[in-house]
């Protein structure tokens, strides 16, 4: 079809047993995220980059990996999909001698690998979106926000794909605007702040996970938990664990001791065996299913603020 060839296509082959699907649904924020689409024959994902917006395909065949983008930043992201698939991700520096659990989940689980996008401010913008809230209300708000302030996506991307708005259209986005979307005022004015020094998170190449995680949570309303989840999709961070997780700390707590109840600090105590690896083994539990602790009381239900 006119117009629709890539400007971009690439083919590699993978030395470990890839599975696309669970390596990039740590970016996928729900069902019907615009910026996320799991196709029967191919995946598409849309971004930004320092070009310009991009539409990337990846199809998997006879072993082969074989990427297709449109858009501006066509180049800079087909380049990429390796990464973003973990190609740069050192599996075996995980050392599990000793732990039977974790040594079964290893051999068990050979695909999983932590993928590096590159790109702060596409992990940054639903991280804030995420705070204190429910993930059925996270991701609502994700979805609205991009049909308001998303540009379609280039190229032949399935319908209803958007990129995500850029740092200036954010801070045009007016108050009645957000309202709309159902976002309350603390999240809100964290996007705002995030929005304004965005330039100082990117390019996140000439920053380190630490230098990263530093200067985030410098801006207000950015915690140790927002920059946990940014720096683990950005440079595919083995070590940095979510902080501050609502369940996080009793899913490992569980999977590792048997509890229902973990606090933050005595999961990092659990976790201090594998400094350097504490995301992978964190990944490790929950993939595999094992981090299911049991739940007590009501479940929160979430909170439309349209309706407030």
């Amino acid at each position: 079809m006119a117009g629709t060839d890539p400007a971009f296509e690439s083919a590699f082959r993978p030395d470990w047993p890839l599975d696309v699907r669970r390596t990039l649904g740590v970016h996928l924020r729900g069902t019907g995220d615009p910026t996320l689409r799991f196709a029967p024959e191919s995946t598409w994902r849309v971004t930004t980059t320092p070009d310009g917006a991009a539409t990337v395909r990846i199809t998997v065949a006879a072993g082969e990996v074989r990427t297709a983008a449109w858009g501006p930043g066509a180049e800079w992201a087909g380049r990429r999909v390796p990464g973003w698939l973990g190609a740069a991700d050192d599996a075996d520096a995980l050392d599990c001698a000793g732990h039977p659990l974790l040594t079964r989940l290893q051999r068990t689980t050979p695909w999983l690998r932590l993928g590096r996008t590159e790109r702060t401010w596409d992990a940054l913008v639903p991280a804030v979106l995420e705070q204190k809230v429910t993930t059925v209300e996270a991701h609502r708000v994700w979805r609205a926000l991009l049909r308001l302030a998303g540009e379609p996506a280039p190229g032949p991307a399935p319908d209803g794909m958007r990129v995500p708005p850029s740092p200036r259209r954010l801070l045009d986005v007016t108050d009645w605007e957000w309202h709309r979307c159902g976002l309350d005022g603390a999240r809100r004015r964290a996007l705002r702040a995030v929005a304004s020094v965005a330039a100082r998170m990117e390019p996140p190449e000439a920053l380190d996970s630490a230098d990263l995680q530093r200067r985030l949570t410098t801006v207000p309303g950015i915690g140790r938990w927002t920059a946990a989840e940014v720096v683990q999709r950005v440079f595919g961070c083995p070590d940095t664990v979510s902080y501050g997780d609502y369940h996080l700390k009793n899913q490992v707590g569980f999977a590792l001791t048997g509890a229902a109840r973990t606090d933050d600090d005595a999961m990092m105590t659990l976790l201090e065996p594998w400094t350097g690896q504490r995301h992978r083994v964190v990944r490790l539990l929950l993939v595999n299913g094992v981090a299911r602790a049991p739940r007590f009381g009501p479940r929160n239900a979430p909170t439309d603020h349209r309706r407030i």
